[in-house]
């Protein structure tokens, strides 16, 4: 048997180096560490590669204005702001001023970046110099321009952010939505041209990815306009720096703010709206404050208890007259009394609710709870939407609502979480557009235990509760069977196997390794 060395992949490499930092620095901070520097070498290998192109060219005279890069959506570096003079300061003392130097450097020199980076936040973090050194080695042997088709940059950056939400555990990491439930809602509402918004934007991901959907099915990124709204100032900059790291310009309003105390998009009317606001908000207002606010217009104000409506209508305000919303809410915001019961039932009286969708156990890092996914609809009626291979009808059908369970979808991810695998995602939309199709009489039928489609009448039997599991059809299930324990326990039993299949690889490479093989 021939030695074989298992090569690490650019994140698990940086994901390593990252890890020493523990000690000098709180893991919720060290993210924005790398990221950081991960921005600053990316930053400089377009500024050189776009600076060599100009001599190439023989333009040598225009190698230091700066919109000459800016117009190639690279952002000028002032020779201090550079990567490579970084590396060459990065034994010295004073390391970590410089990276706030070259941070601020780069900031005033672009104004497309204004408020995205951290402002004097190396040196105040106390990091050990020679952990620091060495994680600017690590990145410092990254070609991040090496495979462009592979967004390498973007790629580390959604590594990181899904690491760090599980690094810090339950009840943190409300910065990240998985890639696999974003790429759902994008994949369902097909945002291809218009504004999009998100209320509670976090880092951004679902911006990327709403670029991604428009890249795979061969639409143009200049149709798409980027709106969004972030209350913590860190995963603000964040949000910026991700964004404008791949080039993706948007308006995330002038600065970090509450989106219902301070709401940084007022006249905003967006075509599609996705979104991942935090669960369950307790006391987002004031006993007397935003009651004549017109974002409840015609509907009773939500109550401060929870804030799962103040979302939901926030939502439908921003709505333009053909949008669409695609959220995710935790559970309790289905069915319920008070003042959710009267707003419940009146957006589903003005038939704004196209879709219910279950989603499994175990998705979020920051809980292992099942939660909703929302479509919220404000034309139910046929309209055509341009798509790669011509233009699709749909008829958003009148007076009905589409629920679905997901909850027996999914696979393992990360051992203890779950995610939708490329085809799942594929089949659950395919079934959600075939119910919306002009001929959908041909082309869709209730599943139990998948799906149903409820006319508004049947719903309002059931005294305005979304719960699918009051309209899906179950026919191979005790109705006395709590559903989500059962799963739990078998996905209990799953990663118990995938326990023992680890300790028996552990077991085979320690044989392997005492016989003088490197596996």
């Amino acid at each position: 048997m021939a030695k074989k060395t298992q090569t690490k992949s650019t994140e698990e490499i940086l994901w390593d180096s990252a890890n020493k930092l523990r000690g000098s620095v709180e893991p919720s901070e060290y993210k924005h560490v790398v990221l950081s520097l991960i921005f600053l070498k990316f930053a400089n290998d377009k500024f050189l590669r776009r600076r060599n192109e100009l001599i190439t060219e023989g333009k040598e005279a225009f190698l230091d204005i700066p919109e000459f890069y800016q117009a190639e959506n690279v952002f000028y570096l002032p020779e201090e702001s550079r990567w490579t003079y970084i590396i060459e300061n990065a034994k010295q003392e004073d390391i970590t001023l410089k990276v706030d130097s070259a941070l601020k450097i780069i900031e005033r020199t672009n104004k497309s970046l204004e408020g995205a980076l951290p402002d004097n936040y190396f040196s105040r973090l106390g990091l050990d110099q020679s952990k620091f050194s060495a994680l600017l080695d690590t990145i410092n042997n990254i070609d991040t321009l090496k495979d462009e088709s592979h967004d390498i940059v973007g790629r580390v950056y959604e590594y990181f952010l899904s690491k760090f939400a599980i690094a810090e555990g339950k009840g943190k990491g409300e910065f990240y939505t998985p890639k696999s439930i974003v790429n759902l809602i994008a994949e369902m509402i097909e945002p291809y041209k218009g504004k999009i918004y998100d209320p509670s934007c976090g880092s951004g991901g679902m911006f990327v990815q709403s670029l991604k959907f428009i890249e795979k099915h061969k639409g143009n990124k200049k149709d798409i306009s980027i709106y969004g709204q972030e209350l913590t100032n860190t995963t603000y900059k964040l949000a910026k720096m991700n964004l404008a790291i791949r080039g993706i310009s948007s308006n995330l309003g002038a600065k970090a703010a509450d989106t219902f105390g301070d709401d940084q998009h007022k006249e905003l009317k967006a075509d599609f709206i996705m979104a991942n606001p935090p669960f369950n908000l307790k006391d987002w207002r004031a006993d007397n404050e935003l009651i004549d606010d017109p974002r409840w217009a015609g509907y009773e104000v939500p109550p401060k208890s929870n804030a799962n409506y103040a979302w939901i209508l926030n939502i439908i305000s921003k709505l333009s007259q053909n949008g669409v919303a695609g959220f995710i809410l935790a559970n309790g915001a289905l069915s319920g009394g008070g003042e959710e019961y009267k707003i419940r039932k009146q957006i589903i009286e003005n038939d704004l609710v196209e879709a219910i969708v279950i989603l499994p156990q175990d998705m979020f890092y920051s809980t292992n709870i099942s939660v909703t996914l929302w479509i919220l609809n404000r034309n139910k009626t046929e309209h055509q939407v341009k798509v790669s291979d011509g233009l699709k009808n749909y008829r958003s059908r009148k007076g009905e609502v589409l629920f679905m369970d997901l909850r027996q979808k999914g696979e393992p991810f990360e051992k203890k979480y779950t995610q939708f695998s490329e085809s799942e995602i594929e089949n659950i939309a395919l079934t959600y557009h075939n119910w919306q199709q002009k001929d959908w009489k041909t082309t869709y039928i209730d599943i139990p235990e998948y799906s149903y489609s409820a006319k508004l009448e049947e719903i309002r039997r059931k005294d305005y509760s979304l719960v699918p599991s009051k309209y899906i059809e179950f026919v191979n299930r005790d109705e006395l069977l709590d559903y989500n324990d059962h799963m739990k326990m078998l996905q209990d039993d799953l990663k118990k196997l995938f326990l023992q299949e680890e300790q028996l690889k552990s077991e085979v490479s320690n044989v392997f390794k005492e016989l003088g093989y490197d596996l």
